[in-house]
Order: C-alpha cells, then sequence, then structure tokens
C-alpha cells in the first residue's frame, strides 16, 4: 500500500478507456499494448465452479482491504453465449456497500472469444488500472472448474472457492486448478458435508511434498453468515503476500505474464480471421489454411493502424 497522497480515483477516465480496451479487437490489441507500470498493484485471483459464492467472498475480501486503507479494484468475467456473444455481467448486484466506496472500482467484462475462463484484452485492463494507482486487484474468473489454469499468469495469488457439493469437483480438479491455488475456500460452510470436503482437499494438500520454508496453502472454512470466517481468508492470502515478499521470482513472474498476454493476443486475432475467411477456404487443404492465417497474421505486425480506428490509447 501506498503511503504517499494520491489523486482521486477518476472513474469516467477510468471507464473509458477500460471500455476501448474491452471493445477493441484483436489487430487493435496487437499494435497498442499497455505497459505495466514501476509500482504494480498485488492481484488476486477468485476462481471456483459457479455457484460457489466467489462474488460475495470478493465483496467481504474487499470491504477488509478497504478497511486497511487501501484502493481495490474488482474484475468480473461473466461468460458470453456462443449465440448472442453477450453476458450478463450482473455481478455488481453482489458487491453490496462496498460499491459506494470512493477507493473502490468494479468492471463487469464479458469472456468473448477468451476459452480459459478470463476475457480478451484482459492483461491490458490489468495493466491500466494499475495506472490508476490501485492497491489490490481481485480478478473473478467465468468458473469453469478445473480448467481454468491461466488465472495463474496474470494474477500473485489463487484463491480456489469450492461448496460442499464439490466432492466429484475434487477428485477432476486433482490434475488442474487444485495444482496451481495458494488459498482453498470451502464456502457455504453452514451446509452439510462442508467438513468432508475441506478434509478431501486437505487430504489432496497433504499428498505433496513440500520443501522448506515453501508455502502450504491452508483449507478454510467460510460462510456468508460469518464474519470471523472471512477474516480467516483475508488473513490467509496477507499471509501468502508475507511469505511471497522474499521469495517471488520477479523475472519469472513477468515471463509468464508476457507469454500469456501474447497467447491471448494471438488467440484472439486467430479468432477473427478465421471468422474473415471465405467459406470455401476450408475446402482447402489443413496446412494452406494455415498458410493464408500465418500470412494475414504476419501482415498485421506490419500494418500501420490510424489512431481514429481500433487503437486505444490514454487520454486521461
Amino acid at each position: 500500500m501506498s503511503s504517499a497522497p494520491r489523486s482521486p480515483l477518476d472513474r469516467a477516465a477510468l471507464g473509458r478507456m477500460l471500455t476501448r480496451i474491452a471493445n477493441a479487437g484483436g489487430r487493435a490489441a496487437l499494435h497498442e499494448l499497455i505497459e505495466p507500470p514501476a509500482r504494480g498493484a498485488r492481484r488476486i485471483g477468485i476462481t471456483g465452479a459457479p455457484g460457489t459464492g466467489k462474488s460475495t467472498l470478493m465483496r467481504c475480501l474487499a470491504a477488509a482491504s478497504l478497511a486497511q486503507g487501501r484502493r481495490v479494484g474488482v474484475v468480473a468475467v461473466d461468460p458470453s453465449s456462443p449465440y448472442s456473444h453477450g453476458a450478463i455481467l450482473g455481478d455488481r448486484i453482489r458487491m453490496g456497500e462496498v460499491v459506494g466506496h470512493p477507493e473502490f472500482y468494479f468492471r463487469s467484462l464479458a469472456s468473448r472469444s477468451a476459452h480459459d475462463g478470463l476475457a480478451d484484452n484482459l492483461a491490458d485492463i490489468l495493466c491500466a488500472m494499475e495506472q490508476h494507482d490501485f492497491d489490490e486487484l481481485l480478478v473473478e474468473t467465468v468458473g469453469v472448474g478445473q480448467a481454468e489454469l491461466a488465472v495463474r499468469a496474470l494474477v500473485d495469488c489463487v484463491v480456489l472457492v469450492l461448496m460442499p457439493e464439490s466432492g466429484d469437483q475434487v477428485q477432476a480438479m486433482k490434475a488442474g486448478v487444485l495444482e496451481i491455488s495458494d488459498v482453498f475456500v470451502v464456502n457455504k460452510a453452514d451446509l452439510p458435508g462442508a467438513g468432508q470436503i475441506a478434509a478431501q482437499v486437505g487430504d489432496v494438500v497433504g499428498l505433496r511434498r513440500y520443501e522448506a520454508g515453501q508455502w502450504v496453502p491452508p483449507v478454510i472454512l467460510a460462510s456468508q453468515h460469518d464474519a470471523a470466517s472471512h477474516q480467516a481468508v483475508a488473513k490467509a492470502i496477507e499471509a501468502y503476500f508475507a511469505w511471497r515478499r522474499n521469495r517471488n521470482n520477479e523475472t519469472a513472474c513477468r515471463r509468464a505474464r508476457a507469454a500469456y498476454h501474447a497467447q491471448s493476443l494471438i488467440h484472439q486475432r486467430i479468432e477473427e480471421l478465421l471468422a474473415e475467411l471465405p467459406s470455401a477456404t476450408f475446402d482447402l487443404p489443413l496446412r494452406e489454411v494455415h498458410r493464408r492465417l500465418v500470412t494475414r497474421l504476419s501482415a498485421d505486425l506490419d500494418a500501420s493502424i490510424p489512431p481514429t480506428q481500433e487503437a486505444y490509447v490514454d487520454v486521461r
């Protein structure tokens, strides 16, 4: 958290900037990248299957950080319809009283062409928010479950939220998101079976081999009606960042984020190029289709884009 005085959060300017980034096509995004500032926010990813209470937990974590004097941003990703391409974007209603806090900002995003639980241009969106002096950014993934591994590259701490009915999910997640999570939360702990799920996750964690001094993910039971349980989750995250402070490999982290950024931009642009190709193109041999895609992608990198069209810039 910064101790120096800072300017008030300019919600209008930030909102306009994030809208331009979110709406930018892949071609524009390849030309107008947002560089991360020297001082970045600490990033926390909240993942887990739909219905586990991720949004409610985020509200409690945001409230705890706001009470510490932090500037907090929340980015909630909702799935886009494969038919209408729209999204409900309803997570704001679960943010409650924190929405009106002057140091809190909330943004919903549609996943659009992203298939990894995140959203198009999310890497640029997070960097843009960091330019507005946020201390903490909370990222809620779509919630597809064990496939959501991409969030690991974009955040510092991954919190996996489960619930009492998650027994089959725990089995499926053993080779996936369970391995990248730093804090486990069994939410809705007032329901039957919560202790059993917590024990299963604890068993999975216990099977790993940890070196001396390595972080061992805690398993925390939480409930919407138990403020102390939310405090326990917040304390576990604080403990993780305290542990990470002296052990973080900044070079590896930066490279992982850059690799994900490049991969997501190229994936987005290829989706667009596939849609632009005449349907008869797919009657050709696959090697020729591939060649045409690569040729057009290479041409994108050499072309210039008029700033009044797709490119987005910070106009603060």
